[in-house]
């Protein structure tokens, strides 16, 4: 019996080790930051600010355009803006220490201020954001927002589940702001959520140079619970096709409307949006795939000022 039993455990367990297996995404433990000494113009104070990114440990002064290092696929809401010759800049997304020698990633949703006597005096929502992808330096405008980055990485594989450990903190008070630094601060109802989500797309090119793409693979979640710590090794479950049928559906797991489209770099160099137009076979094989962290769910320049999302260790389960 025991010439049975033993390879049917051996077996067993090499299923269940299959069926676990998890691929971590390169620098998603957080340990490694680059940290950017930039002044900002004089006009606005002239202050000298840090501002990070997820990379080779690094330390880079000056002003010059960041872009991504070492192989390092994450970008993130910190950026580097010139407008009218002023130099700003803006930073949510800090490195924090978890436990001794071992790093996070620190998600904040704040006001960014910019003050210049006699000149401008404006407030901007932020929401920290960590993103697969890249974002262009130096950011010239507040307007159309994802023209500013390139959403996504090539990627051929089929995960099963995004994992991740993470810690949430809503503020008591609440409220919602509106803030784009034109016109007045809005006070909106209710309470802001934290956002992650993994899609897998298959994207094509048409002869002018326009990205189209379909929908292979969903997960997506709001996150609306300060949490007792940190809460490890949680799974967003990513489901292939189209799951606008699914009983766990809901609409915010819907296709991306034209005019919210993430963009893309063409063939010829171009950015230009991505219209996801349908949803794809279960079978199909993505091309590209998208992961976003945000401390908001909102609309740009919307959010709870002092929500907090903590993220550690991502990865890709199998």
């Amino acid at each position: 019996m025991k010439q049975f039993i033993a390879p049917a455990i051996a077996l067993l367990l090499a299923f269940g080790t299959q069926a676990q297996r998890t691929e971590a995404i390169p620098f998603g433990d957080f340990n490694n930051w680059v940290t950017r000494n930039i002044t900002e113009s004089h006009v606005i104070g002239g202050n000298t600010r840090q501002v990070y990114a997820v990379g080779p440990t690094a330390t880079i002064d000056g002003d010059e355009p960041y872009t991504n290092r070492g192989g390092s696929p994450w970008a993130s809401s910190n950026v580097m803006a010139k407008v009218m010759g002023i130099t700003k800049t803006s930073n949510a997304v800090y490195p924090d220490q978890r436990s001794a020698g071992n790093k996070c990633a620190k998600l904040c949703t704040q006001l960014e201020n910019c003050k210049a006597i006699g000149i401008i005096n404006i407030d901007v929502m932020v929401a920290g954001t960590l993103f697969l992808g890249q974002m262009f330096e130096p950011i010239k405008s507040t307007s159309d927002p994802y023209s500013k980055m390139e959403m996504g990485i090539p990627f051929t594989k089929r995960p099963k589940a995004l994992c991740y450990d993470y810690k949430l903190s809503i503020p008591a008070s609440g409220g919602i702001i509106y803030s784009s630094g034109f016109g007045k601060k809005k006070n909106l109802p209710g309470t802001d959520k934290a956002e992650v989500f993994i899609i897998l797309q298959r994207r094509w090119e048409d002869a002018d140079g326009n990205l189209y793409a379909k929908r292979v693979g969903t997960g997506r979640e709001l996150l609306g619970e300060t949490t007792n710590g940190w809460k490890n090794g949680h799974r967003l479950a990513v489901n292939y096709g189209d799951i606008s049928g699914k009983p766990f559906y809901k609409p915010y797991m819907g296709l991306i409307s034209k005019e919210n489209s993430y963009y893309a770099r063409n063939s010829k160099g171009k950015m230009v949006p991505v219209q996801e137009v349908g949803w794809d076979d279960p079978s199909a094989t993505p091309t590209h795939l998208i992961v976003m962290f945000s401390s908001g769910s909102g609309k740009p320049y919307t959010g709870t000022p002092g929500m907090t999302l903590w993220i550690d260790n991502v990865a890709l389960a199998y």
